[in-house]
């Protein structure tokens, strides 16, 4: 199943809810995160409670929000 993304917002905190494949041939998650950082989000919560497929590439997009948010301060 392709990656599905819902975002819900509360003020300056984005709450991402994620469901199917987190993967190589998703790349398009980090894109949406900096489209919510740059819309004055300074919090992100990734809810991956229907992730049901994570590889390499998917933790290493964590790992690269993880760093742009907190550039960011």
């Amino acid at each position: 199943m392709a990656l599905q993304i819902s975002i819900r917002r509360l003020e300056d905190v984005a709450i991402m809810d994620l469901a199917g494949r987190l993967w190589v041939q998703e790349p398009g998650l980090h894109e949406q995160v900096r489209a919510l950082l740059d819309a004055g989000c300074r919090y992100l919560i990734l809810n991956l409670q229907r992730v049901d497929y994570l590889d390499s590439s998917g933790l290493g997009q964590m790992v690269s929000i993880w760093t742009s948010v907190r550039s960011r301060n």
